[in-house]
C-alpha cells in the first residue's frame, strides 16, 4: 500500500484585491501517495496553479492543514519551507527559469549548493544528469544558447540535483513544439517509472492523458479526482538509469559552499555592470583615498616636525636662572655654577651637560666685521645638543683644560666671513679682542624651529669664562636625557637635586619634550578633524552604494525567486547580497589605497623637504571601513532581497 506524501485538509488560499477578499483555493482536501503520477488540470484562474504553489511549499495557506510526508507545514519557519523545499522538490516551470548568466551545468549544481553537497560530489552529479538527458555537449553553454527543449531538460536535471522525490511540472511543454515536448514527457514519464512522485500542472489535455489519476479544478475547487483508466501505454523503455540521489553534507560544507557562490555571483553582478558598478564605488574610492591621504600627509608633517625638534635637543633639559622667561631678576641671579654642572653629569639619568655663557660680540676676519653669538660651552655641547660637524673638529677637555683660543663657527658665520668656497680651518679671527684658531664648521641643517640668519661661535666654556668674558657664574645649564629615561621624571629629579645644592628654588627648567608632544597632539587633532570630513565622503559613498543595491534587487527578483525555489534560506540570499555590497566597496577601497600612493608618488616629486607616509595601520583602518560600509549599506538591500515573496519573484519579469 502507497504512503500518503501529501495530504491537504480544508485548505483555503485567499488574496487581498483592492477592498476585496478573492479565494484563489477554497476548501480543498488532497491526498497525494508516493509515486504518483498526477495531472492537474483546468481553465486560467481555476487555481491549479496556487495549488501547486502550496504543495511545492513556495505559498501559504490561509486556513487548513497541509503535510508533506506527515511533517505539518503550516507551524513550519520559512527557513524550514526552504529546507523542505530544497529536500525534497523538484521545480520545472513553463519558463524554464533558469539564471541567464550561468552554464547550464551550474545552474543544475544550485539546489545541491544550498544543500551542503561537496563541489566535486555535485560537479559529477550534474554532469551525469546532463548527460543522460542528451546535453553533454552542453554542459558550458548558457541559456541563451540553448533550444527551449534543451533549456527544459536542463531544469528538469536542476528538479533532479537533490533527489527530486516530488517533482512539480508547471505546464512543462507549453513552451515547446511538438517534438521536443514529446522528449520531455517521455523524461517525466521515465521519471515516474522510477519511483518519483510526478504532479503536472496543465490545461493541454494530450498532456493529462499520460497521468494515471486527473484532478479538475474550477473556481478554486476541485471539481473531479478520477482515475485515468484510459491512459496510453508507452512503448518507449529504457535501460538507462538516473544517478542516484546524492549525499548532502553538513551546513559547515553548505555555509562554505554559499560563500564561494556568493563571491562568484557578486563577481558577475559587478562586471555585468562595470559603469555602474565604478560610479557606485566612486565615493568610496574618493572617501578612502581621502582618508588614506590625510593620514598620510599627517604622520609625514609630524615625522618632519619632530625630526626638527630632535635635531635641536629633543631630549634635553634647559636650566635658567629665575622664576620662568621674563623674569627681571633673573640677571642679578649668579647662583648657577659649574659644580652644578659636575653634579648633573654625575646622576645615572644625565647622558650628558654642558654650561652655557654667551654674548653677542663683534667678529672680525680681515677687513669684514659681523656680530655674532660668542658661546662658551663644553665640549659635550655638540653630543648634548646633537650638532654634527660639516668639517673639522669640536674641541676637547685638553683644549677646555689649558683654555685653548679654538672656535667652531657654524655655517651661517663662515658664509659671512669666508664665503661659500675658502676653506676656513686653520684661519685666525678676532672675537672680541682675543684672536681664535678656527678649528670646526657645523653643518648646515635646515630646520623649521631655526630659521634666522644669526651668527654663532662656540669656544671652550673655560676659553670664554677666563680670557673673554671674566665671568665665573652661568647664564644656564644643558642637560641631555639618557636613552631610555622618562623626560618628565628626569626633569624632576634636576629641579631636586639643584634646588638641593643652591638651598632654595631660584631656577627654572624648560624640558622640550612637552613641545614634542604638543606638536603630537596638536598633529593627531587635525588628522582626526580631516579624517572626520573624510568620512562623510565615505558615508556619501555608502549611501550610493545602498541606492545602487536596492535597484540591483529589484532588477534580479526573478533569480531571488529562483533560489528560493531551489531551496535557498533568506539567509542565504541575505548573505549574498551582503557579499556583494562588501565586495563593491572592498574593490572601491582597493582603487582608493592605490590612488592614495598614486598621489604619495606625485607629492614626491612636487615636495623635496617631507615625504607622506603610508602606515600599515591606516591601510588595514581602510580595509575595515570598506567593510563596514559594505556591510552596514548593504543590510538594508540585502533585507529586502530576503524577505522577497518566492511566488511574487518568479512572476516578476
Amino acid at each position: 500500500m502507497s504512503r500518503a506524501l501529501l495530504e491537504l485538509k480544508g485548505v483555503t488560499r485567499r488574496f487581498v484585491a483592492g477592498e476585496k477578499d478573492f479565494i484563489a483555493l477554497n476548501d480543498i482536501n488532497l491526498t497525494i501517495n508516493a509515486g504518483e503520477l498526477i495531472a492537474i488540470t483546468g481553465a486560467s484562474g481555476s487555481g491549479k496553479s496556487t495549488l501547486m504553489n502550496v504543495l511545492g511549499c513556495l505559498d501559504h495557506a490561509a486556513s487548513g492543514s497541509y503535510k508533506v510526508d506527515g511533517r505539518e507545514t503550516g507551524t513550519l519557519t520559512e527557513d524550514e519551507l526552504a529546507e523542505l523545499r530544497r529536500d525534497h522538490f523538484g521545480f520545472i516551470f513553463q519558463r524554464y527559469h533558469l539564471l541567464p548568466h550561468l552554464a547550464a551545468i551550474q545552474n543544475v549544481e544550485m539546489p545541491a549548493i544550498y544543500a551542503g553537497t561537496g563541489k566535486s560530489m555535485r560537479v559529477e552529479r550534474a554532469q551525469k544528469l546532463l548527460e543522460r538527458l542528451g546535453l553533454s555537449g552542453h554542459l558550458e553553454h548558457r541559456p541563451s544558447q540553448l533550444s527551449g527543449g534543451q533549456q527544459q531538460r536542463v531544469s528538469i536535471a536542476r528538479a533532479l540535483m537533490n533527489g527530486g522525490e516530488i517533482i512539480l511540472a508547471d505546464e512543462p511543454t507549453g513552451a515547446l513544439d511538438s517534438v521536443s515536448g514529446k522528449e520531455v514527457m517521455n523524461i517525466l514519464l521515465e521519471l515516474n517509472s522510477a519511483g518519483h512522485t510526478v504532479i503536472l500542472v496543465t490545461h493541454d489535455e494530450k498532456v493529462a492523458a499520460h497521468a494515471e489519476r486527473i484532478i479538475e479544478m474550477r473556481d478554486g475547487e476541485i471539481i473531479a479526482d478520477r482515475v485515468n483508466t484510459d491512459r496510453p501505454i508507452s512503448n518507449e523503455k529504457t535501460t538507462e538509469r538516473l544517478p542516484s540521489k546524492p549525499t548532502q553534507g553538513n551546513r559547515l560544507m553548505a555555509n562554505i559552499g554559499l560563500f564561494q557562490e556568493a563571491f562568484v555571483m557578486a563577481w558577475v553582478a559587478l562586471i555585468s555592470h562595470r559603469m555602474r558598478t565604478l560610479l557606485t564605488m566612486l565615493g568610496i574610492i574618493i572617501g578612502i583615498t581621502s582618508v588614506v591621504s590625510i593620514v598620510a600627509i599627517g604622520e609625514g608633517a609630524k615625522r618632519y616636525v619632530l625630526k626638527d625638534i630632535e635635531a635641536i635637543g629633543s631630549n634635553t633639559i634647559e636650566v635658567f636662572p629665575g622664576s620662568d622667561f621674563g623674569d627681571t631678576k633673573s640677571m642679578d641671579i649668579q647662583t648657577l655654577a659649574l659644580s652644578d654642572v659636575t653634579a648633573l653629569s654625575s646622576q645615572y639619568y644625565i647622558d650628558s651637560a654642558t654650561p652655557n655663557i654667551g654674548r653677542n660680540l663683534l667678529v672680525r676676519y680681515r677687513n669684514i666685521d659681523v656680530s655674532a653669538t660668542v658661546s662658551g660651552v663644553s665640549p659635550s655641547y655638540f653630543q648634548v645638543r646633537g650638532t654634527r660637524m660639516g668639517s673639522g673638529v669640536g674641541f676637547n677637555k685638553d683644549d677646555a683644560r689649558r683654555q685653548a683660543q679654538v672656535v667652531v663657527i657654524d655655517y651661517n658665520t663662515r658664509i659671512r666671513l669666508f664665503g661659500p668656497k675658502a676653506d676656513p680651518l686653520g684661519q685666525v679671527i678676532l672675537v672680541g679682542n682675543l684672536p681664535c684658531t678656527v678649528i670646526g664648521v657645523t653643518e648646515n641643517k635646515k630646520n623649521i624651529f631655526d630659521t634666522s640668519k644669526n651668527l654663532n661661535i662656540w669656544m671652550p666654556y673655560e676659553t670664554a669664562s677666563g680670557r673673554l668674558l671674566g665671568q665665573s657664574y652661568l647664564d644656564s645649564i644643558t642637560v641631555r636625557v639618557k636613552d631610555g629615561q622618562p623626560s618628565k621624571v628626569v626633569e624632576d629629579n634636576v629641579n631636586k637635586l639643584l634646588q638641593k645644592r643652591h638651598g632654595t628654588k631660584d631656577f627654572f627648567t624648560y624640558n622640550l619634550d612637552s613641545v614634542m608632544q604638543t606638536v603630537q597632539k596638536t598633529s593627531q587633532s587635525l588628522a582626526l578633524l580631516l579624517s572626520l570630513i573624510a568620512v562623510i565622503s565615505l558615508a556619501v559613498g555608502g549611501i550610493g552604494v545602498m541606492n545602487i543595491m536596492l535597484v540591483s534587487v529589484t532588477e534580479r527578483t526573478r533569480e531571488i525567486g529562483i533560489r528560493m525555489a531551489v531551496g535557498a534560506r533568506q539567509s542565504d540570499i541575505r548573505q549574498q547580497f551582503l557579499v556583494e555590497a562588501v565586495m563593491v566597496c572592498l574593490i572601491g577601497g582597493v582603487i582608493g589605497i592605490g590612488l592614495s600612493f598614486v598621489i604619495g608618488y606625485v607629492f614626491s616629486l612636487l615636495v623635496k623637504e617631507w615625504q607622506m607616509v603610508f602606515s600599515v595601520g591606516s591601510i588595514v583602518t581602510a580595509f575595515i571601513c570598506s567593510t563596514l560600509i559594505g556591510i552596514v549599506f548593504g543590510f538594508v538591500p540585502a533585507r529586502n532581497a530576503a524577505q522577497l515573496d518566492p511566488i511574487e519573484a518568479l512572476a516578476r519579469d
